[in-house]
Protein backbone atom coordinates (compact mmCIF):
# COMPACT_ATOMS: atom_id res chain seq x y z
CA UNK A 1 0.00 0.00 0.00
CA UNK A 2 1.06 3.07 -1.10
CA UNK A 3 1.45 6.20 1.62
CA UNK A 4 2.03 9.87 0.79
CA UNK A 5 3.85 12.13 3.54
CA UNK A 6 3.20 16.28 2.39
CA UNK A 7 5.37 18.90 4.28
CA UNK A 8 4.69 22.43 3.72
CA UNK A 9 7.99 24.98 4.40
CA UNK A 10 8.23 28.32 4.97
CA UNK A 11 11.49 29.08 2.79
CA UNK A 12 12.73 26.45 -0.01
CA UNK A 13 16.05 26.19 2.04
CA UNK A 14 14.81 23.94 4.36
CA UNK A 15 12.58 21.91 1.81
CA UNK A 16 16.23 21.41 -0.24
CA UNK A 17 17.65 20.27 3.12
CA UNK A 18 15.24 17.71 4.14
CA UNK A 19 15.20 16.35 0.61
CA UNK A 20 18.83 15.97 0.43
CA UNK A 21 18.45 13.84 3.75
CA UNK A 22 15.48 11.75 2.43
CA UNK A 23 17.79 10.54 -0.26
CA UNK A 24 20.44 10.07 2.00
CA UNK A 25 18.16 7.91 4.25
CA UNK A 26 17.30 5.74 1.12
CA UNK A 27 14.22 7.41 -0.33
CA UNK A 28 13.84 7.55 -3.85
CA UNK A 29 14.84 10.38 -5.69
CA UNK A 30 11.65 9.65 -8.31
CA UNK A 31 9.38 9.29 -5.58
CA UNK A 32 9.67 13.22 -4.04
CA UNK A 33 8.19 15.74 -5.50
CA UNK A 34 9.59 19.18 -4.36
CA UNK A 35 6.67 22.16 -5.93
CA UNK A 36 7.60 25.66 -5.15
CA UNK A 37 4.69 28.49 -4.81
CA UNK A 38 5.18 31.84 -6.79
CA UNK A 39 2.88 34.58 -5.92
CA UNK A 40 1.30 36.54 -8.62
CA UNK A 41 -0.58 39.62 -8.60
CA UNK A 42 -4.53 38.13 -8.69
CA UNK A 43 -3.63 34.49 -7.19
CA UNK A 44 -1.51 32.18 -5.66
CA UNK A 45 0.21 29.29 -8.37
CA UNK A 46 2.17 26.42 -7.89
CA UNK A 47 5.04 26.17 -10.12
CA UNK A 48 6.12 22.68 -10.46
CA UNK A 49 10.00 22.35 -10.22
CA UNK A 50 10.27 18.82 -10.57
CA UNK A 51 7.30 15.81 -10.86
CA UNK A 52 4.97 17.98 -9.49
CA UNK A 53 1.99 17.61 -7.39
CA UNK A 54 -1.42 18.38 -9.31
CA UNK A 55 -2.87 21.41 -11.03
CA UNK A 56 -3.78 23.10 -7.70
CA UNK A 57 -3.21 23.14 -4.48
CA UNK A 58 -7.04 22.55 -3.58
CA UNK A 59 -7.38 19.59 -6.15
CA UNK A 60 -3.73 17.65 -4.66
CA UNK A 61 -5.00 18.17 -0.96
CA UNK A 62 -8.90 16.58 -1.73
CA UNK A 63 -7.67 13.94 -3.88
CA UNK A 64 -4.75 13.00 -1.54
CA UNK A 65 -7.09 13.22 2.01
CA UNK A 66 -10.46 12.06 0.08
CA UNK A 67 -13.58 12.43 2.34
CA UNK A 68 -11.58 14.26 5.15
CA UNK A 69 -12.46 17.43 3.82
CA UNK A 70 -11.46 19.70 6.88
CA UNK A 71 -8.14 18.43 6.95
CA UNK A 72 -8.12 19.01 3.24
CA UNK A 73 -9.28 22.43 3.70
CA UNK A 74 -6.49 23.05 6.58
CA UNK A 75 -3.66 22.30 4.23
CA UNK A 76 -5.11 23.76 1.49
CA UNK A 77 -4.99 27.13 3.67
CA UNK A 78 -1.31 26.33 5.18
CA UNK A 79 0.07 25.74 1.90
CA UNK A 80 -0.86 29.13 0.70
CA UNK A 81 1.26 31.02 3.01
CA UNK A 82 4.38 28.18 2.40
CA UNK A 83 7.00 28.61 -0.09
CA UNK A 84 7.64 24.96 -0.74
CA UNK A 85 5.88 22.18 -0.53
CA UNK A 86 7.40 18.28 -0.41
CA UNK A 87 5.63 15.12 -1.34
CA UNK A 88 6.89 11.77 -0.55
CA UNK A 89 6.05 8.17 -1.64
CA UNK A 90 6.64 5.43 0.77
CA UNK A 91 5.29 1.76 0.87
CA UNK A 92 4.66 1.09 4.76
CA UNK A 93 3.41 3.06 7.51
CA UNK A 94 6.90 2.67 9.26
CA UNK A 95 9.19 4.87 6.49
CA UNK A 96 6.25 7.13 6.35
CA UNK A 97 6.50 7.47 10.08
CA UNK A 98 10.45 8.06 8.79
CA UNK A 99 9.77 10.28 6.31
CA UNK A 100 7.24 12.72 8.59
CA UNK A 101 10.13 12.97 11.24
CA UNK A 102 12.88 13.88 8.66
CA UNK A 103 10.39 16.94 7.23
CA UNK A 104 9.68 18.27 10.83
CA UNK A 105 13.31 18.27 11.74
CA UNK A 106 14.31 20.64 8.82
CA UNK A 107 11.41 22.57 10.09
CA UNK A 108 7.82 21.98 7.96
CA UNK A 109 4.69 23.56 9.11
CA UNK A 110 2.41 22.42 12.23
CA UNK A 111 -1.02 22.11 9.89
CA UNK A 112 -3.17 22.05 13.23
CA UNK A 113 -1.17 25.13 14.51
CA UNK A 114 -1.08 27.10 11.63
CA UNK A 115 -4.96 26.37 11.03
CA UNK A 116 -6.08 27.06 14.94
CA UNK A 117 -4.55 30.80 14.06
CA UNK A 118 -6.07 30.76 10.64
CA UNK A 119 -9.57 30.25 12.52
CA UNK A 120 -8.92 32.85 15.16
CA UNK A 121 -7.88 35.49 12.76
CA UNK A 122 -10.98 34.52 9.99
CA UNK A 123 -13.48 34.97 13.63
CA UNK A 124 -11.73 38.51 14.52
CA UNK A 125 -12.13 39.65 10.75
CA UNK A 126 -15.36 38.08 10.75
CA UNK A 127 -16.46 39.78 14.40
CA UNK A 128 -14.88 43.21 13.59
CA UNK A 129 -16.88 43.59 10.41
CA UNK A 130 -20.56 42.78 12.26
CA UNK A 131 -19.20 45.43 14.80
CA UNK A 132 -18.92 48.06 12.05
CA UNK A 133 -21.98 47.36 10.94
CA UNK A 134 -23.78 46.74 14.20
CA UNK A 135 -26.59 48.98 15.04
CA UNK A 136 -26.82 51.91 18.13
CA UNK A 137 -28.38 48.78 20.36
CA UNK A 138 -26.10 46.23 19.48
CA UNK A 139 -23.26 48.35 20.55
CA UNK A 140 -25.01 49.68 23.47
CA UNK A 141 -25.72 45.74 24.37
CA UNK A 142 -21.59 44.94 23.59
CA UNK A 143 -20.92 47.96 25.94
CA UNK A 144 -22.80 46.29 28.55
CA UNK A 145 -21.33 43.18 28.59
CA UNK A 146 -17.89 45.05 28.66
CA UNK A 147 -18.82 46.34 31.54
CA UNK A 148 -19.81 43.10 33.76
CA UNK A 149 -18.05 42.43 36.48
CA UNK A 150 -16.96 39.96 38.81
CA UNK A 151 -17.11 37.31 35.82
CA UNK A 152 -16.34 33.84 36.24
CA UNK A 153 -15.27 30.95 33.72
CA UNK A 154 -16.26 27.30 34.18
CA UNK A 155 -13.69 25.43 31.63
CA UNK A 156 -14.86 22.47 29.27
CA UNK A 157 -12.38 19.75 29.82
CA UNK A 158 -12.79 16.89 27.04
CA UNK A 159 -10.13 13.97 27.17
CA UNK A 160 -9.29 12.84 23.43
CA UNK A 161 -7.83 9.34 22.74
CA UNK A 162 -4.28 9.21 21.16
CA UNK A 163 -3.16 5.80 19.82
CA UNK A 164 -0.03 5.12 18.68
CA UNK A 165 2.36 2.26 18.41
CA UNK A 166 5.62 0.92 19.56
CA UNK A 167 7.56 -1.91 19.23
CA UNK A 168 7.75 -4.23 21.98
CA UNK A 169 9.63 -7.83 21.98
CA UNK A 170 7.32 -10.51 22.23
CA UNK A 171 8.50 -14.51 21.30
CA UNK A 172 11.42 -15.26 19.90
CA UNK A 173 13.88 -18.47 19.54
CA UNK A 174 17.03 -19.31 20.74
CA UNK A 175 19.31 -21.32 18.50
CA UNK A 176 22.34 -23.92 20.43
CA UNK A 177 24.75 -25.88 19.34
CA UNK A 178 26.30 -28.46 20.96
CA UNK A 179 28.56 -31.64 20.10
CA UNK A 180 27.06 -35.05 20.87
CA UNK A 181 28.82 -38.46 20.70
CA UNK A 182 27.11 -41.91 19.60
CA UNK A 183 28.87 -45.33 19.06
CA UNK A 184 29.02 -46.28 15.82
CA UNK A 185 30.44 -49.48 13.86
CA UNK A 186 31.21 -51.03 10.72
CA UNK A 187 32.48 -54.67 9.77
CA UNK A 188 35.95 -55.78 7.45
CA UNK A 189 36.97 -58.36 6.27
CA UNK A 190 41.11 -58.87 7.31
CA UNK A 191 43.24 -61.20 5.59
CA UNK A 192 46.58 -62.81 7.78
CA UNK A 193 49.27 -64.90 6.99
CA UNK A 194 50.46 -68.11 9.29
CA UNK A 195 53.12 -69.97 8.33
CA UNK A 196 52.68 -73.92 8.95
CA UNK A 197 56.04 -76.46 9.12
CA UNK A 198 55.57 -79.74 8.01
CA UNK A 199 58.37 -82.26 8.18
CA UNK A 200 58.00 -85.27 5.99
CA UNK A 201 60.54 -88.60 5.69
CA UNK A 202 62.45 -88.87 2.68
CA UNK A 203 64.85 -91.90 0.98
CA UNK A 204 66.72 -90.64 -2.23
CA UNK A 205 70.08 -89.97 -3.53
CA UNK A 206 71.68 -87.22 -2.60
CA UNK A 207 71.95 -84.58 -5.35
CA UNK A 208 74.50 -81.68 -6.41
CA UNK A 209 71.79 -79.18 -4.77
CA UNK A 210 71.48 -81.15 -1.93
CA UNK A 211 74.91 -80.56 -1.58
CA UNK A 212 74.94 -76.80 -2.28
CA UNK A 213 72.19 -76.63 0.84
CA UNK A 214 74.47 -78.94 3.15
CA UNK A 215 76.12 -75.80 5.02
CA UNK A 216 75.19 -73.93 8.35
CA UNK A 217 72.66 -71.27 7.64
CA UNK A 218 69.10 -69.49 8.59
CA UNK A 219 66.21 -68.61 6.55
CA UNK A 220 63.54 -66.18 7.45
CA UNK A 221 60.01 -66.39 6.80
CA UNK A 222 57.31 -63.56 7.72
CA UNK A 223 53.85 -63.52 8.94
CA UNK A 224 51.85 -60.61 7.15
CA UNK A 225 48.37 -59.68 8.54
CA UNK A 226 46.19 -57.08 7.69
CA UNK A 227 45.33 -54.22 10.24
CA UNK A 228 41.98 -51.99 10.63
CA UNK A 229 42.63 -48.21 10.08
CA UNK A 230 40.36 -45.69 11.29
CA UNK A 231 39.95 -42.16 10.37
CA UNK A 232 37.16 -39.27 10.49
CA UNK A 233 35.87 -36.85 8.23
CA UNK A 234 33.90 -34.31 9.18
CA UNK A 235 30.84 -33.35 6.69
CA UNK A 236 28.22 -31.08 6.19
CA UNK A 237 24.41 -33.14 5.88
CA UNK A 238 22.48 -30.50 7.53
CA UNK A 239 21.74 -26.44 7.28
CA UNK A 240 19.60 -24.75 9.69
CA UNK A 241 18.17 -21.32 8.28
CA UNK A 242 16.16 -19.34 10.53
CA UNK A 243 14.61 -15.49 9.66
CA UNK A 244 11.54 -13.49 10.27
CA UNK A 245 8.36 -13.10 8.57
CA UNK A 246 6.41 -9.63 8.80
CA UNK A 247 3.07 -9.52 8.66
CA UNK A 248 0.09 -6.79 9.34
CA UNK A 249 -2.69 -6.63 11.12
CA UNK A 250 -5.50 -3.62 11.60
CA UNK A 251 -6.36 -3.70 15.49
CA UNK A 252 -9.15 -1.54 16.86
CA UNK A 253 -8.54 0.35 19.96
CA UNK A 254 -11.49 0.57 22.09
CA UNK A 255 -11.18 3.73 25.15
CA UNK A 256 -13.62 5.62 27.03
CA UNK A 257 -13.24 9.31 27.11
CA UNK A 258 -14.28 12.00 29.68
CA UNK A 259 -15.41 15.34 29.40
CA UNK A 260 -17.25 17.37 31.98
CA UNK A 261 -20.82 19.10 30.96
CA UNK A 262 -21.64 22.29 32.42
CA UNK A 263 -25.45 22.59 33.52
CA UNK A 264 -26.86 26.28 33.83
CA UNK A 265 -30.06 26.39 35.65
CA UNK A 266 -31.75 29.75 36.10
CA UNK A 267 -32.56 30.28 39.91
CA UNK A 268 -35.58 33.21 39.90
CA UNK A 269 -35.69 34.22 43.95
CA UNK A 270 -38.52 36.72 43.30
CA UNK A 271 -40.94 33.87 43.03
CA UNK A 272 -40.20 32.42 46.22
CA UNK A 273 -40.33 35.31 47.97
CA UNK A 274 -44.09 36.05 46.69
CA UNK A 275 -44.71 32.87 47.69
CA UNK A 276 -43.65 32.66 51.30
CA UNK A 277 -45.26 35.92 52.21
CA UNK A 278 -48.55 35.00 50.55
CA UNK A 279 -48.33 32.01 52.95
CA UNK A 280 -47.86 33.86 55.98
CA UNK A 281 -50.48 36.64 55.36
CA UNK A 282 -52.92 33.32 54.77
CA UNK A 283 -51.48 31.97 58.58
CA UNK A 284 -51.91 35.32 60.22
Amino acid sequence: MTHTVVGLFDNRSSAGAAKIELIEKGFLRENIDVSNRRLSDNQAQIVVTETGVGESISNFFNSLFGSDKQTARNHTNAAQDADAIISVEVDSPERAMEAAAILDRHGAIDVDAHAARYNQQSFAGQSGQQNLAAPTGAAETAQNAANIQNQTSIPVIEEQLQVGKQIVEREGARLRSRIVEKPVEANLRLREEHIVVNRRPVNREVTNADLQNFREGELVITEHAEVPIVGKQARVVEEIVIGKNVTEHVETVRETIRRNEVEVEEINSDIDNSEDISTRGATS
